[in-house]
């Protein structure tokens, strides 16, 4: 069984800053992709980032620039730092594990940047 938990979330103002982490456990960490998502409310969940087992990167336009995941494998962790945050940014964040065949996903952390 693969369990995601996610930490870090909290209130911040618009320009400031936070990391996310996402602790997994199991042995597969270091296998495969890791995913970090988002979802407002009212909203559908979005694809926010994405890091490769050899560490290659992906982001969705909205946070390039100003958002990072990395991954440390000895810790089995996925990392989100966040900068210059906007009240756009505000949502529930959640990581995600695909294993073939399986989907695994934390229980979120929420994340709120006012004006």
């Amino acid at each position: 069984q693969v369990q995601l938990v996610e930490s870090g979330g909290g209130l911040v103002q618009a320009g400031g800053s936070l990391r996310l982490s996402c602790a997994v456990s199991g042995s597969v960490f270091s296998m495969y992709p890791m995913t970090w998502y988002r979802q407002a409310p009212g909203k559908q969940r979005e694809l926010v980032a994405a890091i490769t087992s050899g560490s290659s990167t992906n982001y969705a336009d909205s946070v390039k620039g100003r958002f990072t995941i990395s991954r440390d494998n000895a810790k089995n962790t996925v990392y989100l730092q966040m900068n210059s945050l906007k009240p756009e940014d505000t949502a529930v964040y959640y990581c995600r594990i695909n294993i073939p065949g399986y989907i695994y996903w934390g229980q979120g952390t929420q994340v709120t940047v006012s004006s």
